[in-house]
């Protein structure tokens, strides 16, 4: 049992993994710095709630395999890019193709890397842990991404919200193209009084973005359908259908994902901000109890799309300048309405 006054992190090992836990009650985050960063686990504990999904102890070679089906990776560039190449600027950039049944590179470099841990306080309000990932010509990375670059993740968690926030600074003598998304994995239970069925969804997106058979954008954009038009206003199951689907959010609202558990009579908030104008919506089979809103920086394969590079997000980091975002995890619980007599 966690206690009101037990503020703090601590090291810790998660399905034999090396981990930091993270505890202000009544919430818990565990972090696994050695395995792409990935945040693993967000938990109410006073309501035994685990919104993020998490690989059970038998799943951890799939968890190895698949890491970004769980927990909160980082993908840096987010999704597909065309046989693996794209040209930004005056460099053609050569990815490994991972995704052979499409040729295409899929999820970037980071998912998988191994971070360091520059920092870690607690406060009775509050505990953070900041992460931090140095790219330069000793890296691996390198040969593939040619630039010096420092990017930092770090994780503040409270009594009312967790709070990620993201700085990448160009080091390099050139600019550098910056494309980044997170693959968040959400529990659809989160509760365990609840099932599928109870989930209703809402996600601020405004226009969905033509994927061709590689899965690739089109350049197209098409209006929203019935369905997904109820998902981006009253809201949806978030399996009313398969989804595998790329999207344009919203301008004129906040930019974020509400998943309402009825039954439970609370919603878990995802604000993701400005900085994060595309999602891709995601539940593999629309019936595994989980699905994946994923903000992202850019399009789908942005440098290859045939539209102007300033309408797929792709954000040029010049020399010494640095870019920054950050999102928020928080919770609402829904009063029952006075039925009249």
């Amino acid at each position: 049992m966690i206690y009101q006054s037990d503020n703090r992190i601590t090291k810790t090992i998660f399905n034999g993994i090396n981990a930091y836990e993270l505890n202000v009650y009544p919430y818990q985050a565990i972090i696994l710095p050695e395995c792409g960063g990935n945040l693993i686990a967000f938990r109410d504990v006073e309501n035994n709630y685990s919104f993020l999904r998490e690989p059970a102890d038998n799943q951890m070679d799939d968890f190895k395999e698949n890491p970004f089906l769980y927990g909160i990776p980082v993908l840096f560039p987010p999704n597909r890019i065309e046989n693996g190449r794209f040209s930004f600027l005056n460099h053609t950039y050569k990815f490994p193709i991972n995704e052979p049944v499409n040729k295409n590179h899929l999820h970037g470099f980071f998912y998988n890397h191994c971070w360091e841990v520059s920092e870690t306080t607690s406060s009775e309000m509050e505990s953070t842990i900041e992460l931090s990932l140095k790219i330069d010509k000793q890296s691996d990375i390198y040969r593939y991404f040619p630039h010096s670059f420092r990017m930092s993740l770090r994780y503040t968690l409270s009594e009312n919200e967790l709070v990620q926030n993201v700085t990448i600074l160009n080091e390099g003598k050139e600019s550098m193209p910056l494309m980044l998304g997170f693959h968040t994995s959400i529990n659809a239970p989160f509760s365990k009084n609840s099932t599928m069925e109870d989930y209703n969804l809402q996600l601020s997106i405004k226009e969905k973005i033509e994927l061709n058979e590689r899965s690739l954008p089109t350049g197209k954009r098409l209006d929203l359908k019935s369905t997904e038009k109820k998902l981006s206003t009253e809201g949806n199951s978030p399996f009313f259908q398969q989804l595998d689907h790329h999207y344009a959010a919203q301008k004129d609202q906040p930019n974020r994902m509400v998943l309402t558990d009825k039954r439970e009579k609370i919603s878990l908030i995802y604000e993701t901000g400005s900085k994060y104008p595309f999602w891709m919506l995601y539940n593999r089979d629309a019936k595994s109890g989980f699905f994946c809103p994923e903000p992202q920086t850019n399009m789908v394969n942005g440098p290859n799309v045939p539209i102007p590079l300033e309408q797929t997000g792709i954000i040029e980091l010049k020399s010494g300048e640095f870019w920054s975002a950050h999102s928020r995890f928080y919770t609402i619980k829904h009063k029952l309405r006075n039925r009249r007599a």
